[in-house]
Formats: structure tokens, C-alpha cells, sequence
């Protein structure tokens, strides 16, 4: 069976992170599927999906470390309207999404998902506040 469906997420800062475990489970309960795999893709060039933990201090953290890594603001061609026709500003967002990730998947054991005992499924918001939409497949038995 291979089942799929688009999410919508709606987002409210121009970075911002989401725990998209609970709405993901849900989905998969809907299915009932008992062994098999999960895959979601965001549809977008701006945002992220990985796995960790869902914790105050190291989402902050994470922040801080996009930052460092990648300023806001700092000579990207992107940015420059001789080069890119793109007015957002938001070279900044496209390579962060880059150090991150725009796919994962899970597996599915016993109908749960296989995560960690702190692992939760993370929607990064790179270029906000938009409409988004992530793709997720359903591959099981």
C-alpha cells in the first residue's frame, strides 16, 4: 500500500520551528498501518524537516548557531537585484535550509513510529510567515 497525502502549515515568524510529531502519528493511525515506512518532503526551497529533540534551550540554540552560520543580510548575489529577481532578501533562508534538511523518513514498526525516546519530527520555518506544504508518503504492507 503507498498512500500520500500534502500537509499545510502555516507559520508566523520569519524563523520558526515546529513539532510536527504529533500531527504526523495521527495521520498514520488514520491509515492503521502496522509495518512500513514514512517519507516527508517539504515542498519548499526555504524551510527544513529533520529529527531531534523538541527543547527550549536547544531550539534557542539552534537559532543562534543558523546565525553564526549564515547571517541575515550579508552581500548574498541572491539578495542583489543584479544578479537575482528575487526581492524577498532572503538568500540567507535558501542556505540555511541547505545546512539542514528538506526530506526524512521513518520508519514504522508495530504501527509506531521508530523514534528515540526525545526524537520528534521538526518543521523549520526559514523565510516566514507563509503557507506551507509538506508532502507525505505512506509506503507499508
Amino acid at each position: 500500500m503507498i498512500k500520500h497525502e500534502t500537509l499545510e502549515v502555516a507559520t508566523e515568524d520569519r524563523l520558526q520551528f515546529m513539532d510536527l510529531t504529533k500531527r504526523i502519528r495521527d495521520r498514520l493511525q488514520r491509515y492503521n498501518i502496522k509495518e512500513g515506512l514514512v517519507v516527508l518532503s517539504s515542498l519548499h526551497t526555504t524551510t527544513a524537516l529533520f529529527i531531534n529533540e523538541w527543547q527550549d534551550a536547544l531550539l534557542h540554540d539552534l537559532r543562534v548557531l543558523l546565525d553564526r552560520l549564515v547571517k541575515e543580510g550579508d552581500g548574498y548575489r541572491h539578495d542583489d537585484q543584479r544578479y537575482s529577481d528575487c526581492d524577498r532578501g532572503n538568500a540567507h533562508s535558501h542556505l540555511r535550509s541547505v545546512l539542514l534538511s528538506r526530506q526524512l523518513s521513518v520508519p514504522v514498526v508495530d504501527g509506531e513510529m521508530a523514534l528515540g525516546t526525545f526524537q520528534s519530527i521538526i518543521f523549520a520555518e526559514l523565510d516566514g510567515p507563509r503557507e506551507r506544504h509538506i508532502h507525505l508518503q505512506v509506503i507499508a504492507e
